[in-house]
């Protein structure tokens, strides 16, 4: 299968063999050269297992200035590292973070409300915002990843706004309905989906035998030829 076949997917059975093995791509990513080899695994299950933990422990959903300041670091490691950007996002007041993800959580159901009260602090824009939210409300949101955004038909170039974010997000939100309608566990979340969607991705670029046992032997294209989605960057 080609790198955006895994969305166009609705083999319920096909998504759960995948995640199955996200972990193996974490610790494969982790392995590459120069790729801060030792730092994203330990982070990849501090953002998906612990952090979740935290925020869902507290009587209200919210996250410190210490999560934050972490998730960026997770962001960061998971993707392209910019210091100029964890520093800016550190130089956000403590109080001023835990009120402001609070406010965030509050105001779910409503998603874009959300992201916006999240994008009011430094250096956070729509996929630092999305993380928060996927952190704290699978349910309801997912990461703004690379992976996650190019593998959805229609949707590259990735431009980093909100307006794109709820693009991508009614697409998953569409796909994880149909999910849930044929899978009789009906545990999927727009999280978990782009979980999916980023372990594919991974798995094409560093050419692992995840696409063949898949079936997806066929296409394994280097993201840095063709496939890479050109980027407009904003503070995120």
């Amino acid at each position: 299968m080609s790198r955006s076949s895994l969305f166009a997917c609705e083999d319920p059975d096909r998504w759960r063999r995948v995640f199955d093995q996200y972990w193996d791509v974490v610790e494969a990513k982790s392995a590459v050269k120069g790729k801060k080899a030792g730092k994203l695994q330990p982070l990849e299950k501090w953002y998906q297992e612990q952090l979740p933990a935290l925020i869902s422990s507290r009587s209200e959903r919210y996250v410190t200035h210490p999560e934050l300041v972490k998730l960026m670091e997770w962001k960061l490691t998971r993707g392209s590292f910019r210091p100029r950007l964890q520093q800016l996002l550190a130089s956000n007041a403590a109080a001023a973070v835990e009120l402001c993800s609070r406010t965030a959580f509050s105001l779910l159901p409503d998603v874009r409300a959300a992201i916006a009260e999240l994008s009011a602090l430094k250096a956070v824009g729509p996929a630092t915002a999305s993380a928060v939210l996927a952190a704290g409300c699978p349910e309801l949101a997912a990461f703004m990843s690379d992976e996650g955004v190019g593998s959805v038909p229609g949707l590259t170039p990735i431009q980093y706004t909100a307006r794109h974010y709820h693009r991508y997000l009614e697409r998953l939100l569409e796909r994880t309905a149909q999910l849930n309608q044929a899978d009789p566990e009906r545990d999927w979340t727009p999280h978990r989906a782009e979980r999916c969607l980023w372990a594919w991705a991974v798995a094409g670029r560093l050419q692992l035998p995840l696409l063949e046992e898949q079936g997806g032997g066929g296409e394994r294209r280097s993201l840095e030829a063709d496939e890479r989605p050109t980027k407009k960057r904003r503070t995120d």
